[in-house]
């Protein structure tokens, strides 16, 4: 197994195209019109996408650390509701509270991950998470304090898959490094739940088979998505092929100190800490 020596950087500048994305310059009109771009995507599409935003350097780097680490991700295969709560047998057979989805990946946890590898570092900066929080109108984000959680790097092989779901979060930060060989598509239907509604007939049509109002969102290596999730019903469809698609999840709340349960630990991550 080939060793990759990691650059002891301490900050994020090779990580970045700065220069197309000026997350450090918050003060500069470029910024102000990236964000405002941002925010119009999310408006219109429930996700803004930045493509190109890591460096092609960077997302190599990526590749190969989750190629070194890949033995020791923890595997989950397993099935759940659109809610991730216990099938509601009482709402009846074909209920989405009902329906169960089937959910299979491997998952490397935060603590996993060299603290000089280029996305850690991204992620713990805090230009990256004061523009997280200006392109989704935050006054202040937090990054997560979980050792696991904060930062995963997810690997869907031959046939993992992430079923339909809502997220419990409003919003999900992603990096994309490699995309699938067939399959591991992104599709979602932005919008189809809110406060007021859960719209449990709009949910049920997708389950069984329609997609009428599906989108499938196109993620080349390097691209950065800010999304909706919470109220967007979304799904990686089943991975075919040898090659893996491989992605980050970056977590932020708006509140210090978030963390997972020990339960919820033990469930993605195999482990607490």
């Amino acid at each position: 197994m080939t060793t990759t020596t990691w650059p002891r950087t301490p900050g994020y500048d090779d990580a970045v195209d700065l220069d197309r994305y000026p997350i450090n310059d918050p003060a500069s009109p470029a910024y102000r019109a990236l964000v405002q771009a941002c925010r119009d995507q999310l408006r219109s599409h429930g996700v803004a996408q930045l493509a190109g935003f890591v460096t092609p350097a960077a997302v190599g780097q990526m590749l190969a650390l989750a190629s070194q680490l890949a033995a020791r991700a923890w595997a989950t295969d397993q099935t759940h509701t659109v809610y991730f709560e216990p099938a509601d047998d009482s709402a009846g057979p074909d209920h989405p509270r009902t329906l169960l989805q089937h959910s299979a990946m491997k998952a490397i946890a935060y603590d996993q991950i060299p603290p000089s590898a280029p996305i850690r570092r991204l992620y713990e900066s805090d230009d990256l998470t004061a523009f997280i929080a200006a392109v989704l109108g935050k006054p202040v984000l937090y990054r997560s304090a979980d050792p696991l959680d904060a930062l995963e790097i997810a690997i869907f092989g031959d046939g993992g898959e992430l079923g339909w779901h809502f997220d419990n979060s409003e919003f999900s930060v992603t990096v994309m490094y490699q995309q699938a060989a067939a399959g591991g598509h992104f599709d979602y239907y932005p919008r189809l739940r809110d406060e007021h509604d859960e719209n449990y007939p709009g949910a049920q049509k997708i389950l069984h088979g329609s997609s009428d109002g599906i989108l499938r969102l196109p993620s080349s290596p390097g691209t950065l998505a800010v999304f909706r999730g919470q109220h967007a019903l979304h799904r990686v469809t089943p991975v075919s092929g040898p090659r893996p698609r491989i992605n980050s999840v970056l977590t932020y709340g708006e509140h210090p100190g978030m963390k997972l349960t020990e339960l919820t630990q033990k469930l993605f991550y195999g482990r607490t800490a």
